[in-house]
C-alpha cells in the first residue's frame, strides 16, 4: 500500500497537504487549550472566596470553642460562633461550586474549539488521501493483471487529450492502434494512466 505518490509533484503536494492538515489541526489545539486557560482565570474569584470562607469557619469555630470555657454563660456564647461558622462553610462552598462551574465551562469551551476544526480538517482532507490511497492500489492491481495494461490504455484514452499529444501518432491515431491491440501504443497509454495518478511503470 502505497501512502504518497512516486511521481514528484503529486508526491510534494500530498506532503504540503498533510503538513497543512497537522498543523491546522495542533493549531486548533493550541488555542483551545490557551481558551482553556483563560477562562480558568474566572475561577480566581472562587478560589479566594472558598479560602475567605474556611478562614472565617476556622476562626469562628476557635472563638466558638474558647467562648464555650467562660463559665455559666460559655454554651450561650458559642451558638453564635457556631451559627457564623457555617454561614462561613457555606460561603466556601459558594466559592467551590463557582470554581466547578467555570471547570466546566472551560473544558467544554475547549472540546468544542478542538472538535469542530479537527473534524472540519480531517473531513476535508482524510477522504481525499484515503481515495487516493484506494485508487492507486487498484491501478497497481490492473497494472498486474491479466489485460490490465489494456484498461489503463482505455483509461488514458478516455481521460484529458493534453498528455496523449506526447505520445507519437501511430497511423490511424492512438485509439485505432489500440483496438488492434498495438503493444507500444499500449504501454504509452497505460504509462500516461499511470502518471496520471502519480505511479510509476
Amino acid at each position: 500500500m502505497l501512502l504518497y505518490a512516486q511521481t514528484p509533484a503529486r508526491r510534494n503536494r500530498q506532503i504540503l497537504a498533510d503538513l497543512i492538515a497537522v498543523l491546522l489541526i495542533a493549531a486548533a489545539v493550541a488555542f483551545a487549550l490557551a481558551v482553556h486557560d483563560a477562562i480558568m482565570l474566572l475561577a480566581e474569584p472562587g478560589r479566594k472566596v472558598e479560602s475567605s470562607g474556611d478562614s472565617l469557619a476556622a476562626a469562628l469555630d476557635d472563638a466558638g470553642e474558647t467562648a464555650s470555657r467562660v463559665p455559666l454563660v460559655g454554651d450561650l456564647l458559642k451558638t453564635p460562633f457556631r451559627s457564623a461558622a457555617d454561614a462561613g462553610t457555606g460561603l466556601a462552598d459558594a466559592g467551590q461550586s463557582l470554581q466547578d462551574i467555570v471547570g466546566q465551562v472551560a473544558f467544554l469551551a475547549a472540546l468544542a474549539l478542538i472538535v469542530v476544526p479537527v473534524a472540519c480538517v480531517l473531513l476535508l482532507w482524510l477522504p481525499l488521501r484515503l481515495r487516493w490511497i484506494r485508487r492507486s492500489a487498484r491501478i497497481r492491481g490492473l497494472l498486474t493483471a491479466p489485460g490490465g495494461a489494456d484498461l489503463l490504455a482505455l483509461r488514458a484514452l478516455t481521460g484529458p487529450p493534453g498528455d496523449l499529444s506526447a505520445i507519437p501518432a501511430p497511423p490511424g491515431g492512438l485509439a485505432d492502434a489500440w483496438r488492434r491491440g498495438d503493444p507500444q501504443a499500449i504501454a504509452a497509454l497505460s504509462e500516461i494512466a499511470l502518471r496520471r495518478a502519480g505511479l510509476r511503470p
